[in-house]
């Protein structure tokens, strides 16, 4: 019997956004052509991008991390207008857009206290008690 090895503990936003990028893999195989090829493309590239800054940030030094997270959250808005761009076109249904919207929400909200955070950590007043 082979041995399992647990997955890897990730960050609870990265983890957050494994789940809602999950959910999209499912929704996006079943999108009408015409949007699957083009906004749909474009919206997972953009979960993959998004997957990638902040898997990025999360092993950098605190001062490096914030342009990182800046991005993300700037992802993570176009990627809202877009999915919105999907429902209003009637290609995601009430259901879906909703279920994605929460998740991707919760997502930014997270990315936003992570900002704050690290803007706090990195600002000359605090760099000053050093």
């Amino acid at each position: 019997m082979p041995i399992q090895t647990p997955p890897p503990r990730l960050l609870p936003l990265l983890q957050r956004l494994k789940e809602v990028y999950l959910l999209w893999c499912g929704y996006y195989t079943i999108l009408p052509k015409i949007h699957r090829h083009s906004l749909g493309e474009r919206i997972d590239d953009l979960f993959i991008e998004i997957i990638e800054f902040i898997a990025i940030a999360s092993f950098l030094s605190k001062e490096e991390k914030l342009p990182y997270v800046k991005v993300a959250i700037r992802k993570v808005d176009t990627l809202k207008i877009l999915l919105m761009v999907l429902w209003e076109t009637k290609s995601l249904d009430n259901k879906k857009y909703i279920a994605l919207s929460m998740k991707i929400e919760e997502i930014g909200k997270m990315l936003g206290g992570w900002r704050g955070q690290l803007q706090k950590q990195n600002s000359p007043a605090k760099a000053g008690e050093k």
